[in-house]
């Protein structure tokens, strides 16, 4: 896939016409809406269709998958200008083929609460391997409290995407608790009930898989966690299923912190099927202006993981996300706002900053002052997304993790479809 970054003068059509693309397909690549504004400095990923197909009268997305024998969901990944809908209409352009489609078999796993947009959801699904509703809690009694997970798991069936339980200590209040995750570890006779109840609700509902996210845990809850997870897969895999865990991004072995303690990466390796790192959150909402997942920070917490973990088991987390900090930063006292990355260079463009590229971080950022106060802006965009994705077969990873399938980012699913055979259920 070429990139192109956008120049002075550049308009959406002058670059569809440089690369002979409609300019339609173009926006829709890279999630541009009208009035289509570009912003110096911005990437645009580029798309070569192989085979292209103009809508007739009376044509059906059915029909047009009968009729030319491409699936589907194939349709619906190769055109997101369709939202995920099978709505035509005479004269639209489709693309029945890429130039570039990936041979590689590739895992694409994302979370979504569920209050997701539909819309957004429908978008993004036709390439997803697994849907994880966020989140199954614990509550203080020991037991499993449910969300409202109903639409999430008719959408993962609609568009073929595995749906997996999702099981954290996330509290009432929206944090992770050491407390109620240490009540439950050191009490190894509440586990099996809590078993239970995973498996009844996995079977009641229709899931598939289970994913552990067990955070903040501390030093004191490292090994009864390992066994934890180990007592979960076996009783998924009797389902057929698997188990994965997710993961802080660590460095070492002795890496200091309550966040990284409790994961004590050869255990859980050993005792899960799969794990998905959390290589994100350099750059976060109270921290200093930063890339959310500059490549070095991640690469350190992948050269470690492959020495505790076999590589064929582990997924990359990615950021679907960026921040936008309000200048001068003070700790305690700065919050930055999350954004969407497809958001973040239409802001770029709507105030006229231009984007630079962090050739270290491997990302995009820009300034802008708004009111009378700056604002620096960190995100992702097609350059780090093809950076980052190509960490997943030099290591040897199972594929690829969101956080999360809440926003829009067309050109990310569309390079990891050029990239990969995007596994589906």
């Amino acid at each position: 896939m070429p990139i192109h970054i956008v120049a002075p003068g550049d308009t959406l059509f002058s670059v569809a016409a440089r690369f002979d693309v409609p300019h339609l397909l173009l926006a829709a690549w890279n999630g541009l809406r009208p009035p289509y504004r570009l912003a110096v400095g911005q990437s645009l990923g580029v798309f070569t269709p192989s085979r292209l197909y103009t809508v007739r009268e009376g044509d059906t997305l059915f029909s047009i998958s009968r009729n030319l024998r491409i699936p589907i969901l194939t349709l619906l990944q190769r055109n997101p200008q369709l939202g995920g809908r099978a709505q035509l209409f005479p004269g639209q352009t489709l693309v029945l083929s890429f130039a570039e489609e990936g041979t590689r078999p590739a895992v694409l796993s994302g979370y979504a609460y569920p209050f997701a947009d539909e819309g957004t959801l429908s978008q993004i699904l036709p390439y997803a391997s697994d849907l994880i509703p966020f989140t199954y809690g614990i509550g203080e009694d020991g037991l499993l409290v449910p969300p409202d997970d109903e639409r999430l798991l008719r959408l993962a069936r609609q568009y073929g995407a595995r749906p997996v339980l999702h099981l954290s200590t996330l509290t009432e209040r929206g944090s992770f608790s050491t407390e109620r995750a240490a009540a439950l570890l050191q009490n190894p006779s509440a586990w099996m009930p809590l078993a239970d109840a995973i498996v009844r609700t996995m079977t009641e509902k229709g899931y598939e898989g289970l994913d552990v996210d067990f955070e903040f845990l501390g030093a004191e809850n490292a090994a009864a966690y390992a066994e934890f997870a180990a007592m979960l897969r076996e009783r998924v895999n009797a389902l057929g299923y698997e188990l994965t865990v997710a993961l802080a991004p660590k460095t070492s072995d002795t890496q200091r912190g309550v966040l990284y303690e409790g994961h004590d990466y050869a255990a859980l390796g050993a005792a899960a099927d799969a794990v998905l790192l959390m290589t994100y959150e350099w750059g976060y909402t109270y921290g200093p202006p930063l890339a959310v997942a500059p490549l070095p920070s991640v690469r350190r917490v992948l050269d470690y993981a492959v020495t505790r973990i076999e590589p064929s088991k582990i997924l990359l987390g990615f950021p679907n996300y960026g921040y936008d900090w309000a200048l001068p930063y003070e700790a305690g006292t700065t919050r930055a706002q999350s954004i969407s990355n497809v958001y973040a260079a239409e802001l770029a463009a709507e105030v006229g900053a231009e984007i630079r590229y962090d050739e270290s971080a491997q990302a995009p950022f820009f300034t802008y002052t708004a009111q009378g106060v700056t604002h620096e802006v960190w995100f992702e965009d097609a350059r780090s997304c093809s950076a980052k994705f190509a960490l997943v077969p030099e290591y040897g990873f199972r594929g690829v993790g969101y956080w999360n399938f809440m926003r829009p980012f067309p050109v990310s699913f569309l390079l990891l479809a050029e990239r990969f055979a995007l596994m589906k259920r």
